[in-house]
């Protein structure tokens, strides 16, 4: 199974921009080195704990000392952009990478980064994002038109013989794109699959997945498409170590301890997600501390007990999926544990579970 980061960062509100920006280089540098597939980086205006607002500067950043490691925003938030402005800009990256770039596109879900752009009514985004696309797949298309829409004007001019105009094609023509899913049954995934994009779902709980598999699977088939879970991308928080006891100090004292505790869980209960992640209803929402979460929701544990641990959720969910996406925690006082749990996840863990290539019928 291929395995990836979601850089979206969770990184504690007092470090400075400049110490996000070197910890999610470093993370990308080394999850390059180490044989990760995909390394994809969140976009947030306003978010205290997820201070990256402008994704494509770390990977511009991070172009240049990796080799192998494909990029990607998940995800630029197509309402709060000119999406011509974007689609010159995304292209030009995809050269840069020459292969090695691909576009998550979302609706954004928080109200702070709507209210900066002067947005009351966020019930207009899924459009906004709908028309954001339609726009920018016309630019890279490079070819003349003019378009008036409800949201944006756009166009591509005539080309002058005497100046030619600069190719703002994507590298090799066309542009990958991936799109997240936040509720279930999710008309993002949907479009996914009607669209042929990869999908991309944050684990809220087996349901969950489950509808976003089913939807994917239904809507990829109804647009004449083969459909299977290698395409879907699942994020979820996995920490691994040479014991089981120093996985789990490792998780419930360290970076993902401290993000759940102070914002994750907050938040999830905000979205009416946290409901989903609890093993039984019975549970009481206040009583989910790090001990519960790395007993029934992270994946911790030694090579072994990961394995086992991964292999039983693939059997719960029908199946294995393609590519797997770890958080990035904020390490960064003492990262080498931290960098050790990706490599032994990358070279131990994944190489030993099921083949998830293989189609599995959602």
């Amino acid at each position: 199974m291929q395995v990836g980061m979601f850089q979206t960062p969770f990184v504690r509100p007092e470090r400075t921009p400049r110490q996000v920006f070197e910890w999610a280089l470093r993370q990308a540098v080394h999850a390059d080195k180490i044989g990760f597939s995909e390394y994809w980086v969140g976009e947030h205006g306003t978010l205290n704990w997820e201070g990256i607002p402008s994704p494509e500067l770390v990977i511009a950043a991070a172009a240049l000392q990796t080799s192998q490691i494909k990029f990607g925003p998940l995800a630029h938030l197509l309402p709060y952009h000119h999406p011509a402005t974007l689609a010159i800009q995304t292209a030009w990256l995809s050269q840069i990478l020459e292969g090695r770039y691909m576009l998550g596109v979302a609706t954004g879900a928080y109200p702070t980064d709507a209210a900066v752009r002067g947005i009351k009514d966020m019930s207009g985004n899924h459009a906004m994002m709908l028309e954001a696309i339609d726009i920018m797949e016309r630019v890279w298309k490079g070819e003349p038109f003019e378009f008036e829409g409800q949201f944006w004007n756009a166009g591509f001019p005539q080309a002058n013989p005497n100046k030619p105009l600069r190719d703002v094609r994507p590298w090799g023509g066309t542009m990958q794109m991936a799109m997240t899913g936040l509720s279930a049954p999710s008309p993002s995934i949907g479009f996914a699959g009607t669209h042929g994009f990869l999908p991309a779902s944050v684990y809220a709980g087996n349901p969950f997945l489950r509808s976003h598999f089913e939807t994917y699977r239904d809507t990829m088939t109804a647009a004449g498409r083969e459909s299977d879970r290698s395409a879907h991308r699942v994020v979820r928080d996995v920490i691994v170590a040479d014991t089981d006891e120093e996985a789990r100090k490792l998780a419930t004292e360290g970076g993902i301890g401290l993000a759940w505790k102070e914002y994750i869980k907050p938040t999830y209960e905000r979205f009416g997600v946290l409901k989903g992640l609890l093993h039984d209803p019975s549970v009481d929402p206040a009583n989910v501390d790090a001990d519960y979460l790395a007993e029934h929701v992270w994946i911790v544990g030694s090579v072994e007990t990961v394995r086992q641990k991964m292999e039983a959720w693939f059997g719960e969910l029908g199946g294995p999926f393609g590519t797997l996406l770890v958080y990035s925690h904020d390490y960064i006082d003492n990262p080498e544990p931290w960098e050790r749990s990706m490599e032994l996840l990358v070279k131990e863990v994944a190489p030993k579970l099921s083949d998830a290539k293989q189609t599995v019928a959602a």
